[in-house]
């Protein structure tokens, strides 16, 4: 079993290494602080850890910056292992398709996660702006687009409302009755202008995508570029740089929804496999309140028995909807609080208890407090230190390698991706 190494614990002149165990890294692990107080460093420290160890991991960054240092870090007997997701990098795109199933399940599953992504985007405090109607349109025209062998892409799903050759084309391949009444029975009986009202609002919320070139570029592709099930029992490093600097916010926003939607879906394949042969996963997501749906609740409370160790972390308690505070509150082993403001620190001191609300308000740079899973059980808090990172331990061409490899092996020109994507909407 793998010990990682989080931080060390000074007290009365004693240095003790604060070690993580694997068996407790699977109830996962939540970190808390401010800007600029050395998070990204912990986490950067550890996912090289599991680097190292050859592990499999997966570390989604909104800056960019942990990526970079990671890449300049991975050791070279593992350079062949990473799948370098860059979505900036618009000459050799990625496919990332939601709507690529290979089973009625995952194909439930993912509609469920494509409305809420919707719902993310557009009313995350469910104000009506997506609403039933836009639902029940979405569910039943996802469903539509990925009957048949050749499936279909979140972009081409306004198509079926306007083409009516390519509507009768998909509809050939469905077999559900209940999508099938929606097209025969309610559709085709409402009136061109009830119509024509719903689609220019439907249609609004697909516009910054479809005419978006490098959104367009990536979540049109019907073959996603890269599978969670293998990479998880292949122990690979998928590294997903969405840097919002560089794609703007809500591309990233979109990019980061999709990847945990499908990561929850490859967790899901794992309950037909043997719980030996659940290799360990860990996934690092930086901002991650921007990331999650209401199905991530599920995901940290079901992913333990899957293998799949959650690390996550944000700047401050209230960007949280309640559910998912009180999900990661209630549910993660392994608490980290770096310095937080007044507020936060009053819910904390209780759960930290004897620490106090000035004691996490006045915590210097890199220090924080712990609650740490030992053994299944939580300990009571402790402070402690991170470490700083060393320098990078490979040439930049360690690097440029990587980024190369995965153009190559995952990537495709972009010239044939918006070939094939305009021959799919002609």
């Amino acid at each position: 079993m793998n010990n990682i190494i989080i931080g060390i614990n000074k007290y009365h002149g004693k240095t003790t290494i604060i070690k993580y165990a694997e068996k407790d890294r699977l109830r996962h692990m939540y970190m808390v602080g401010k800007t600029g107080v050395g998070k990204s460093t912990i986490y950067q420290n550890m996912c090289l850890q599991d680097i190292e160890n050859q592990e499999g991991v997966c570390f989604i960054d909104p800056h960019g910056e942990s990526i970079d240092w990671l890449l300049k870090n991975i050791p070279k007997d593992r350079l062949k292992d990473v799948v370098l997701f860059d979505p900036s990098d618009i000459d050799f795109p990625f496919g990332l398709n939601i709507l690529e199933a290979h089973s009625e399940i995952e194909k439930d599953f993912l509609v469920n996660e494509c409305i809420q992504i919707f719902y993310k985007l557009f009313d995350p405090q469910k104000t009506g702006i997506i609403g039933p109607q836009f639902e029940h349109w979405l569910r039943n025209a996802a469903l539509t687009i990925m009957a048949g062998p050749d499936g279909g892409s979140l972009i081409e799903i306004p198509k079926l409302f306007i083409d009516h050759k390519f509507e009768m084309e998909k509809r050939k391949y469905l077999t559900d009755p209940l999508v099938i009444e929606f097209w025969t029975k309610q559709m085709s009986k409402t009136s061109d202008f009830h119509k024509s009202e719903m689609l220019n609002y439907f249609m609004s919320k697909f516009g910054q995508f479809m005419n978006n070139t490098l959104m367009r570029n990536i979540i049109g592709q019907h073959r996603s570029s890269f599978d969670f099930e293998n990479l998880m029992d292949n122990k690979k490093i998928l590294l997903v740089n969405l840097s919002k600097g560089k794609i703007g916010d809500i591309n990233a926003h979109m990019l980061g929804l999709i990847i945990l939607s499908k990561l929850q879906a490859g967790i899901l394949k794992r309950a037909n496999k043997e719980s030996s042969d659940r290799k360990p996963f860990y996934l690092y997501v930086d901002e991650f309140q921007n990331f999650t749906t209401d199905t991530f609740i599920s995901m940290l409370s079901e992913s333990r028995k899957y293998g799949l160790g959650v690390h996550i972390t944000n700047q401050y308690l209230a960007q949280l909807p309640k559910n998912i505070k009180d999900s990661v509150l209630g549910n993660v082993g392994t608490i980290l609080s770096f310095e937080i403001g007044t507020e936060d620190a009053e819910i904390l001191s209780k759960e930290f208890m004897p620490i106090a609300i000035e004691d996490f308000i006045n915590l210097p740079k890199f220090s924080f407090y712990i609650k740490l899973m030992i053994d299944g059980k939580t300990s009571n808090a402790f402070s402690g230190i991170g470490i700083l990172p060393e320098t990078s331990k490979f040439p930049i061409a360690t690097k440029e390698a990587i980024e190369t490899f995965n153009k190559l092996y995952y990537g495709s020109p972009r010239v044939l991706v918006e070939k094939i994507i305009n021959k799919n909407w002609i």
